[in-house]
């Protein structure tokens, strides 16, 4: 149920709907944010997914949690007015399998993900869940450094940020009780 007034004919698309009524400058520029995010970052896809997974399951976010990039961002970003042939997914990688989602979790013990994914999802952690000490871990940045170039480390914090604004703000709100991942389908 919504924190806000949703009414029932926009309760399919209540985040859609509170962005644009409620705060429509604000909005649009969280919408092209997050577009801009799928659009151009360059990680590949399995580490992509594992921050924004792992992010998901911080926020608590339901809608972030049943969202799987491989399957739906397509079709979101068509929704958007978003480029699909510039999308995270067209630019190629290995779509994670469910496996690899159940994995998330309990990442610290599972052998599924290689180190960027592993980097990428503690890296997740540490921004939700202790920023004030993560510029001071110098043994933490080694290992950053040594996975990520400096700009991939810039492009992984600005979308872990986007993933955290966002989930926190639809799952707040409880705009996350409608499951969109059905109509971002593609068309057969």
């Amino acid at each position: 149920m919504p924190n806000v007034d949703v009414p029932p004919q926009n309760g399919a698309d209540p985040l859609g709907f509170v962005l644009g009524q409620y705060a429509p400058e604000i909005g649009s520029a969280a919408g092209n944010f997050v577009r801009s995010v799928y659009q151009s970052l360059r990680l590949p896809l399995r580490v992509a997914e594992a921050a924004r997974y792992r992010t998901a399951q911080i926020n608590g976010c339901l809608v972030c949690q049943d969202f799987r990039a491989g399957d739906h961002l397509d079709g979101y970003l068509e929704s958007i007015g978003g480029d699909t042939a510039s999308s995270l997914v067209a630019r190629g990688g290995q779509k994670p399998d469910e496996a690899f989602y159940q994995a998330v979790s309990d990442w610290k013990n599972s052998s599924l993900f290689n180190t960027q994914e592993r980097l990428a999802m503690d890296y997740s952690e540490r921004l939700a869940e202790n920023p004030r000490d993560l510029s001071y871990d110098a043994d933490f940045w080694n290992e950053m450094r040594e996975a990520f170039s400096d700009s991939e480390i810039t492009e992984l914090t600005l979308a872990i940020g986007c993933w955290m604004a966002m989930g926190r703000f639809t799952h707040a709100l409880g705009l996350d009780s409608v499951c969109m991942t059905d109509m971002l389908q593609p068309a057969a």
